[in-house]
């Protein structure tokens, strides 16, 4: 199977981006199936019905969320009903939605967790422990399980990494909207990037415009941070994964830009 991840949107920009790139992506890359992380797509801070909806008819089979997973109160309508959601699964019990989830694309199967770091975020629960109790729940169904690790810390990263090395078959990073470039598979078979980066303004921090970040770092007063504009840029991932070992064989970085 080859998968294509996809990193953070960022507001319209970023599904703008997404709508233009990803076809050309697909068919270049002969990809199979698409995961993106969709927790900034509603206006820079969360999801609603709508946008998810928009990224779906852009043929994104997973959307996985983060930290802002419930910034837009409207996902409460639709989180449970919606199969192709992932919020972290490691928040603690009663938390709506679904952490992870077996999907079936042309015959083959895939389990897909999202996690969320605690290193410099909110203290979930541990992504290490809910990662064992869900392999242990997903392992007899399929091979490759594939995991979105929505972290701060490139230690808390390469630590899981580690500690899942043999037993899933990628871990990718999200989060910090900055695409590093320590790609590999580590000896046990798992595909590995400490963050696949953004899709959203180039000319931004973190997708956002940049003037009211700088004025916050200046000034350490509240600002109301906006989406950017101008030229965009695709950040993903693309792993090939052997059906029956459920290994990776292969990660290639991908960063396009397109002009608005």
């Amino acid at each position: 199977m080859r998968l294509l991840m996809v990193g953070d949107i960022v507001g319209r920009p970023g599904r703008n981006c997404a709508r233009d790139l990803l076809p050309k992506i697909k068919e270049n890359y002969k990809v199979d199936f698409v995961i993106a992380n969709g927790e900034n797509a509603a206006g820079g801070l969360g999801i609603n019905r709508k946008t998810a909806d928009e990224l779906f008819n852009y043929e994104i089979d997973v959307l996985t969320m983060g930290n802002h997973v419930w910034d837009k109160k409207e996902i409460y309508n639709f989180v449970d009903s919606e199969e192709r959601l992932l919020v972290p699964a490691n928040y603690p019990p009663g938390t709506p939605g679904k952490g992870y989830k077996v999907y079936e694309k042309n015959g083959v199967k895939i389990g897909v967790i999202n996690l969320s770091g605690r290193v410099f975020m909110e203290e979930l629960d541990c992504p290490f422990r809910a990662a064992d109790e869900i392999i242990k729940s997903i392992a007899h169904k399929t091979e490759m399980i594939f995991l979105d690790f929505h972290a701060e810390a490139t230690s808390e990263k390469l630590a899981l990494a580690y500690y899942l090395d043999g037993r899933i078959s990628a871990l990718i990073g999200t989060h910090t909207h900055v695409q590093t470039a320590d790609e590999r598979i580590f000896t046990n078979g798992l595909a590995y990037l400490t963050d696949v980066g953004m899709t959203g303004p180039i000319e931004s921090i973190l997708g956002m415009e940049h003037e009211s970040i700088v004025k916050k770092f200046l000034t350490k007063l509240p600002c109301r941070f906006e989406v950017a504009g101008g030229d965009v840029q695709l950040n993903a991932a693309v792993i090939d994964i052997d059906e029956k070992s459920g290994k990776s064989t292969n990660i290639e970085r991908i960063f396009e830009t397109h002009n608005f």
